[in-house]
């Protein structure tokens, strides 16, 4: 006999807000199953006005606001039993932060953990890895976001380090990185990966996500190097226009993308990894994950039927 759970995960990123609600199903004797029934993302991109001004503009606010009312609703009528609502990078460093964080709650019941890189990593480290983890290769976890990109190390199976760098899509659109994070980020794979053999790189985020979907290969089959760089090239060389006409991008993903693959790129160049692998996993994943399993503390919430 089945019996089937429903999560669900939001994600407050810099660049976007993501629902994910995904069926458990358990039954005796079986593997469970994660089955995603549904995502809903909304293009806000709070990191627009936290990176340039220091907080959320309130039309973003309102815009925000309204689009938590509507999660909430869409959980409700799909009988979620447990949630959570994660905010990364943007809100860790708008100066208003709080009082958005109050106005959501009392306006749709959500609480918004605001969470560090660190436990960022670790809730993206509780997502689907298992076959690439207990894997012989030494892996590489990379999630790029608008505001941060997380680096995650495994070998033998086992996590060795991670680390969260201000280096993200919005952040490099508006010229807000600087030469010396760039610096850092290459000093630390370097050190961090020097003693590492047949590491591959996992990419998580809708932008390595697209750019894999653009290729046609099989979800088990990687990326290589070269074709990467290959595709930073042609993407460089098209109008943001024909990036939307010809390769049918959305509009808040066609500015973003040349960004996002130039930090994948650079990693795996300052690694030596030949290939990337893109299982289309990431935090809002991690988040159903890691509140089944109970291996992060996580804030959940239940919702009254």
């Amino acid at each position: 006999m089945l019996n089937i759970k429903k999560y669900a995960a939001i994600d407050i990123g810099s660049n976007a807000m993501r629902l994910l609600i995904m069926n458990i199903i358990e039954e005796e004797g079986k593997e469970t199953i994660f089955s995603k029934s549904s995502l809903i993302r909304v293009p806000i991109r709070l990191g627009q006005d936290v990176f340039t001004t220091g907080a959320v503009s309130s039309e973003a606010e309102n815009r925000m606001v309204d689009a938590m009312k509507a999660f909430f609703l869409l959980m409700k009528v799909n009988k979620v039993d447990r949630f959570m609502a994660c905010a990364t990078s943007a809100m860790r460093e708008a100066t208003n932060a709080k009082s958005i964080v109050d106005r959501v709650y009392n306006e749709s019941g959500i609480k918004i953990s605001i969470i560090d890189g660190k436990k960022e990593a670790m809730i993206i480290a509780s997502s689907d890895l298992k076959h690439f983890i207990n894997s012989s290769n030494s892996i590489l976890y990379i999630d790029v976001g608008g505001g941060s990109t997380e680096f995650t190390l495994f070998d033998q199976g086992k996590q060795l380090n991670s680390k969260s760098f201000k280096n993200g899509t919005v952040r490099l659109l508006n010229n807000m990185v600087e030469p010396q994070v760039w610096k850092d980020i290459e000093q630390w794979i370097k050190e961090e990966t020097k003693e590492l053999k047949d590491l591959i790189v996992i990419g998580s985020g809708g932008n390595i996500n697209k750019i894999f979907k653009l290729s046609g290969k099989a979800q088990d089959k990687p990326l290589s190097y070269f074709y990467l760089h290959k595709q930073l090239l042609v993407l460089s060389k098209m109008s943001y226009d024909e990036r939307i006409s010809v390769l049918g991008l959305n509009p808040d993903r066609a500015d973003v993308i040349i960004p996002a693959i130039n930090i994948y790129n650079n990693a795996m160049k300052w690694s030596g990894a030949k290939y990337i692998y893109v299982p289309k996993i990431g935090v809002s994943d991690g988040i159903v994950k890691a509140l089944y399993y109970n291996k992060v503390k996580l804030d959940y919430q239940t919702i009254a039927y």
